[in-house]
């Protein structure tokens, strides 16, 4: 399956027509008829991208458009229209559209559009999992980068493997024997005593308030745990 794509529209002509085109491509296609079951559904069900008609009975498609952003959908959104202006498409893009094809139009170019914003998508989804962020500490895991306020954090290779550790397993109570043995190795020798002082020298480094840490925290009788 290509993905999950929401297919607003009020024709029902071209609701079957894309539909079965875009099945055929391997897509999984639910369609929405006015602007606003096109809202409840995009709000409420996970789409790899949504088809939006802009004249809509209920809600039109800008609103819908701008509703959907606002509510924190951040999936591309393809509006459909047969009004030609630029007017139209310039307000379309700055409701958070990020393309635009006006009727009539080939179905292959419809599919190269789609195709070309998932890609996008899918480039700007890696590039945020390569970065993290917890207060104003920024770690760029692609290239050990370590950011706090905007300026370059110096941390020691363990230093910056154990932070990394903390963030891929968050809220959860790590022993100070796992930590040690994840990060420093099996065949490494330190004591616990070494997990303690790295935890000091992160706090230091990373905490507004290293007596009061709010991102590394103790857990008594157990180990740490990052809650950031």
């Amino acid at each position: 399956m290509n993905g999950r794509i929401l297919l607003v529209e009020d024709e029902p002509g071209l609701v079957l027509t894309l539909t079965d085109c875009l099945q055929a491509e391997n897509y999984e296609v639910e369609s929405a008829m006015d602007g606003l079951k096109g809202l409840e559904k995009g709000c409420h069900a996970p789409f790899d991208i949504v088809i939006l008609d802009i004249m809509l009975p209920g809600k039109n498609g800008f609103d819908v458009c701008r509703d959907l952003r606002q509510r924190g959908v951040t999936v591309p959104i393809l509006m459909l229209t047969a009004r030609s202006q630029v007017v139209d498409r310039v307000l379309g893009l700055k409701l958070g559209a990020d393309d635009y094809l006006t009727k009539p139009f080939e179905i292959s170019e419809l599919l190269a559009r789609i195709e070309a914003l998932l890609r996008r998508a899918e480039r700007v989804n890696a590039a945020e999992q390569e970065i993290d962020r917890f207060g104003d500490v920024q770690v760029n895991f692609r290239r050990a980068e370590v950011t706090r306020g905007g300026r370059p954090v110096e941390l020691a290779a363990r230093e910056y493997q154990l932070l990394c550790y903390f963030l891929k397993h968050r809220a959860e109570a790590l022993s100070r024997d796992e930590l040690l043995n994840e990060v420093w190795g099996y065949d490494a020798m330190p004591s616990t005593r070494t997990v303690d002082v790295h935890i000091v020298w992160l706090r230091q480094k990373l905490e507004p308030n290293p007596r009061r840490p709010q991102y590394i925290l103790t857990v008594h009788g157990i180990g740490y745990k990052f809650a950031g």
